[in-house]
């Protein structure tokens, strides 16, 4: 990371992730238990598919590997992705079970 702007911006990039990723509960044990558990059920899926784009923009580069803080930002926007259709999905009421 060159700059104090990039600096900042992976920061906010990393926060907004877990804001996404936060599922809030009764009490802070709770919240955080359970958004662990969301960081953990989607952090493989979110992992792949990041590997996945990597692999796909390395191959468009002719092999010019992607710089570490790139690949954790499109980790991190990839699970805000992620994040925000599995809270659409729970607090709609379709993955809750019975």
């Amino acid at each position: 990371m060159q700059s104090f702007k990039e600096k900042v911006s992976f920061y906010l990039t990393a926060a907004v992730y877990l804001l996404f990723n936060l599922r809030p509960a009764a009490d802070l044990t709770r919240t955080l238990q359970s958004t662990l558990w969301q960081i953990l059920q989607t952090a493989p899926y979110v992992a792949g598919l990041t590997w996945f784009v990597i692999a796909l923009l390395q191959y468009m580069a002719d092999g010019e590997k992607v710089p570490w803080e790139h690949r954790f930002r499109l980790f991190f926007t990839i699970g805000i992705l992620a994040g925000l259709v599995y809270a659409i999905i729970e607090y709609t009421g379709k993955g809750v079970g019975q």
